[in-house]
């Protein structure tokens, strides 16, 4: 295990995340707290420190298990929590940006796991009714109180992240040093828009659902009854996600390693400074997962992928990175430009 820069900060996180939302079975799809326990010391023992959990996953107990699995040890690990959701339903401001839900939530998540501190607090998804400065000036409160060490944000439109990270700035508040977003070979959105806005404001992507909730696994391919947390019939499962699945299975036969390392792949080697989250519901498969670390993808198979699962852009990206526009912009010497902001 290598270890990254957490954004724009000296935090030292593992070049994988480990997601916990799979900790407690009250959501009838995760793992019992023995085998829990032992994803979490797999990972740990293949040096992991960075773990990823909120507030809702399994009613709790996966920040509860978490607090329990870390005793002694908490100060080796990076763990990332969320407030936004709901944990009561029925009451109007148990969920949602504000600031007396961000305090309440983030008391709860103290309390679960056994903790004085968060190391990495995000918005888990935005509420648009919350101003943005009442946000960003709680999350800063908290840093200063010392119940949160950095703040990230999850699942947030590029332009209200932009304009929240510049209004910190310019007012001497904390800013995001990670950003959550689902991104694997069959999810690209996030190349429109959410992606360059993390370079450009240097915070890093931490992509969630990298195998796409197990559909880049292979295993719908081989048994379409499969079971799973992924339906039949969805985003992630249709013809066109089956033909990308196909592309990576035969890619993995060719480098004899699993579909589920070869798409962890594509996005630790991606060209945006990428830490995906590993869920895992059995030791076998976060045995399978860090296999990732023991192999590149060759080049000429990532342009491979890359072309295969491609997505159009669309306005106005695809005008702007056209030659009839770069002609114009660059008085037709656009290829004679070397500048690392180049797109």
């Amino acid at each position: 295990m290598r270890y990254k820069l957490l954004g724009r900060s000296g935090l030292r996180v593992s070049e994988l995340c480990l997601g916990a939302i799979s900790f407690g079975t009250e959501w009838n799809s995760g793992a019992d707290k023995e085998e829990s326990r032992k994803i979490f010391d797999k990972f740990a023992e293949a040096g992991g420190n960075f773990i990823d959990t909120a507030n809702r996953y399994t009613e709790g107990t996966s920040e509860k298990f978490l607090g329990e699995f870390m005793g002694s040890e908490r100060d080796k690990f990076v763990i990332s929590t969320k407030y936004s959701l709901h944990t009561k339903p029925g009451d109007i401001n148990n969920g949602g940006n504000s600031r007396k839900n961000m305090f309440r939530s983030v008391d709860g998540s103290l309390k679960r796991l056994n903790s004085d501190y968060i190391d990495v607090l995000y918005i888990h998804m935005w509420d648009f009714t919350t101003p943005v400065d009442e946000v960003m000036r709680g999350l800063d409160d908290l840093i200063r109180m010392g119940k949160v060490h950095y703040i990230a944000v999850s699942d947030t439109p590029a332009w209200i992240v932009s304009g929240a990270q510049i209004m910190a700035e310019l007012r001497g508040w904390s800013q995001f040093v990670a950003f959550q977003a689902e991104y694997n070979l069959i999810k690209r959105e996030a190349e429109r828009d959410i992606l360059p806005m993390c370079e450009h404001f240097d915070i890093t992507c931490v992509p969630w659902a990298p195998i796409a909730g197990g559909v880049l696994s292979g295993k719908y391919l081989k048994d379409a009854n499969a079971t799973g947390r992924i339906k039949p019939i969805s985003m992630r499962r249709n013809e066109r996600s089956n033909r990308i699945t196909a592309k990576v299975v035969e890619v993995a036969d060719e480098l004899g390693v699993t579909p589920a390392q070869v798409a962890m792949n594509w996005i630790r080697q991606n060209r945006y400074r990428m830490i995906p989250v590993v869920g895992a519901r059995s030791v076998a498969q976060i045995t399978d997962s860090l296999g990732c670390l023991d192999f590149e993808i060759p080049a000429e198979k990532l342009a491979e992928l890359e072309e295969f699962t491609k997505i159009e852009l669309g306005f106005p990206h695809d005008m702007l990175q056209g030659e009839q526009a770069r002609s114009l912009i660059y008085g037709g010497l656009f290829e004679k430009l070397d500048n690392h902001r180049r797109r």
